[in-house]
Protein backbone atom coordinates (compact mmCIF):
# COMPACT_ATOMS: atom_id res chain seq x y z
CA UNK A 1 0.00 0.00 0.00
CA UNK A 2 2.46 2.76 1.12
CA UNK A 3 4.81 1.31 -2.24
CA UNK A 4 1.97 2.32 -4.26
CA UNK A 5 1.71 6.10 -2.72
CA UNK A 6 5.37 6.45 -3.00
CA UNK A 7 5.00 5.79 -6.53
CA UNK A 8 2.19 7.64 -7.25
CA UNK A 9 3.97 10.44 -5.68
CA UNK A 10 7.16 9.90 -7.89
CA UNK A 11 4.61 9.90 -11.22
CA UNK A 12 2.78 13.20 -9.79
CA UNK A 13 6.42 14.73 -9.75
CA UNK A 14 7.30 13.56 -12.90
CA UNK A 15 4.24 14.61 -14.86
CA UNK A 16 4.28 17.89 -13.43
CA UNK A 17 7.86 18.43 -14.57
CA UNK A 18 7.12 17.33 -17.79
CA UNK A 19 4.39 19.43 -18.01
CA UNK A 20 6.62 22.33 -17.02
CA UNK A 21 9.98 21.67 -18.81
CA UNK A 22 8.38 23.54 -22.03
CA UNK A 23 7.67 26.73 -20.98
CA UNK A 24 10.65 26.92 -18.34
CA UNK A 25 12.89 25.92 -21.29
CA UNK A 26 11.74 28.21 -23.58
CA UNK A 27 11.64 30.96 -20.95
CA UNK A 28 15.53 30.37 -20.13
CA UNK A 29 16.72 30.20 -23.82
CA UNK A 30 15.02 33.26 -24.52
CA UNK A 31 16.40 34.91 -21.38
CA UNK A 32 20.06 33.82 -21.83
CA UNK A 33 19.32 34.92 -25.49
CA UNK A 34 18.27 38.37 -24.92
CA UNK A 35 20.77 38.68 -21.92
CA UNK A 36 24.00 37.44 -24.58
CA UNK A 37 22.10 40.45 -26.81
CA UNK A 38 22.01 42.84 -24.35
CA UNK A 39 25.51 42.33 -23.14
CA UNK A 40 26.50 42.68 -26.63
CA UNK A 41 25.03 45.40 -27.97
CA UNK A 42 25.15 47.47 -24.25
CA UNK A 43 21.49 48.15 -24.76
CA UNK A 44 20.59 47.72 -20.37
CA UNK A 45 16.86 48.29 -21.44
CA UNK A 46 14.21 45.87 -18.83
CA UNK A 47 11.30 45.43 -20.40
CA UNK A 48 13.58 43.56 -23.60
CA UNK A 49 14.22 40.63 -21.19
CA UNK A 50 10.60 40.51 -20.26
CA UNK A 51 8.51 40.77 -23.78
CA UNK A 52 10.35 38.27 -25.45
CA UNK A 53 10.38 35.72 -22.99
CA UNK A 54 6.46 36.53 -22.25
CA UNK A 55 5.80 36.19 -25.61
CA UNK A 56 7.76 32.90 -26.04
CA UNK A 57 6.13 31.30 -23.33
CA UNK A 58 2.61 31.98 -24.63
CA UNK A 59 3.80 30.72 -27.57
CA UNK A 60 4.97 27.06 -26.32
CA UNK A 61 2.03 26.53 -24.22
CA UNK A 62 -0.24 27.12 -26.79
CA UNK A 63 1.59 24.99 -29.50
CA UNK A 64 2.12 22.73 -26.43
CA UNK A 65 -1.44 23.09 -25.04
CA UNK A 66 -2.83 19.65 -26.73
CA UNK A 67 -0.18 17.21 -24.77
CA UNK A 68 -0.22 18.64 -22.17
CA UNK A 69 -4.70 18.02 -22.12
CA UNK A 70 -4.03 14.66 -22.75
CA UNK A 71 -1.03 14.45 -20.70
CA UNK A 72 -3.02 15.33 -17.84
CA UNK A 73 -6.24 13.40 -19.05
CA UNK A 74 -4.36 10.36 -19.14
CA UNK A 75 -2.64 10.61 -15.74
CA UNK A 76 -6.18 11.69 -13.97
CA UNK A 77 -7.60 8.41 -15.26
CA UNK A 78 -4.88 6.85 -14.15
CA UNK A 79 -5.26 8.48 -10.56
CA UNK A 80 -9.03 7.49 -10.40
CA UNK A 81 -8.67 3.97 -11.41
CA UNK A 82 -5.89 3.43 -8.53
CA UNK A 83 -8.75 5.01 -6.52
CA UNK A 84 -10.21 1.42 -5.97
CA UNK A 85 -6.63 -0.21 -4.88
CA UNK A 86 -6.03 2.78 -1.86
CA UNK A 87 -9.92 1.51 -0.43
CA UNK A 88 -9.60 -1.64 1.25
Amino acid sequence: MEAKLIALGVETFKIALMLALPGLLTGMLLGLAVSIFQATTQINEMTLSFIPKIVGVVIIIILTMPWMLNEMIDFSTYTMNLIPTFVE
